[in-house]
């Protein structure tokens, strides 16, 4: 008997607000029926969706034939067609149209078998839709890190207060991307394609306006501030009196959502801050795919 092989893709646009533009993003998807959306989650605040898909592998396939970047790839056409991201604005950092499209071995699958289908659509974003296209984890040769990444790209620095709008200033990249043209186009901006074991993310709304303080909580909780090992995390506003502290978990086995929650609310006490509550949204575990906070 073969063992079952599943994959999963999360894609993350930078849209929310335009129905019009959804509905024809998820017309896109449902052309490839073995690879259906198992999930969705909008945030008009930050002006973001999040898609997840879930498609079964065969032992050996072309990657030309894989439904899963198929469904992808023509999730990415619609967005492009439909979305100007030079007028795009939201509270969450975003890079392009398309900003963030993750690939997740699942059952018996490889890491490795991710990776391929992350560079096999690379490689047509890149060059059939010429959009600027940067690999990282499992699909980068070197391993490079999303927040590596896009740390270098200015992905973390707000351009209009505690918000991002518009596209990016110039044509011209700060790093060489792994796929497609050197310089990026404002009506679409750039995407960054990935393959990795499985992430949780995990979203802890804090009340208050003092982004200052939040963003000392933040640093505080993930490792790359000395906190919560595998765990990176950034301040972001949600609306007038809510800053959430949003994580990705990297290794969530090891330090999960609960430690998070548990961590932040022990930090806003120390800040003199009203103690948050968990959000009423599950983190996303791949043997329930359950929701999932977006980031």
């Amino acid at each position: 008997m073969s063992k079952l092989m599943l994959a999963c893709c999360k894609v993350y646009i930078s849209e929310s607000r335009n129905k019009v533009a959804l509905e024809s993003i998820e017309r896109a998807a449902k052309l490839f029926p073995e690879a259906p959306i198992v999930n969705k989650f909008e945030d008009l605040t930050y002006n973001r969706v999040g898609y997840t898909l879930v498609s079964s592998l065969a032992q050996k396939s072309s990657l030309d034939s894989c439904a899963l970047k198929g469904a992808v790839l023509s999730i990415v056409k619609a967005a492009l067609e439909t979305i100007d991201f030079g007028s795009h604005c939201g509270s969450h950092p975003r890079l392009g149209v398309v900003d963030h499209i993750c690939f997740h071995p699942l059952a018996h699958s490889s890491l490795d078998q991710a990776a391929g289908i992350a560079k096999s659509l690379a490689v047509d974003v890149g060059s059939s839709l010429q959009v600027p296209t940067f690999l990282y984890g499992a699909a980068n040769v070197e391993g490079r890190t999303l927040d590596s990444i896009r740390r270098e790209l200015g992905y973390f620095k707000p351009n209009s207060g505690n918000h991002w709008a518009g596209g990016p200033k110039s044509e011209s990249l700060p790093l060489k991307p792994d796929e497609g043209p050197a310089q990026v186009n404002q009506a679409n901006g750039v995407l960054v394609i990935g393959a990795t074991r499985w992430v949780d993310n995990y979203n802890v709304p804090v009340f208050s306006t003092d982004i200052a303080a939040v963003r000392r909580i933040t640093k505080r909780v993930s490792g790359r501030g000395g906190g919560l090992p595998s765990v990176q995390a950034m301040a972001l506003a949600h609306g007038d009196d809510v800053i959430e502290v949003a994580c990705n978990l990297v290794e969530p086995s090891n330090v999960g959502g609960e430690m998070v929650q548990q961590e932040v609310e022990r930090l806003a006490k120390d800040e003199e801050l009203l103690s948050p509550k968990c959000s009423d949204i599950e983190t996303m575990k791949p043997e329930s795919l359950n929701n999932y906070l977006i980031f």
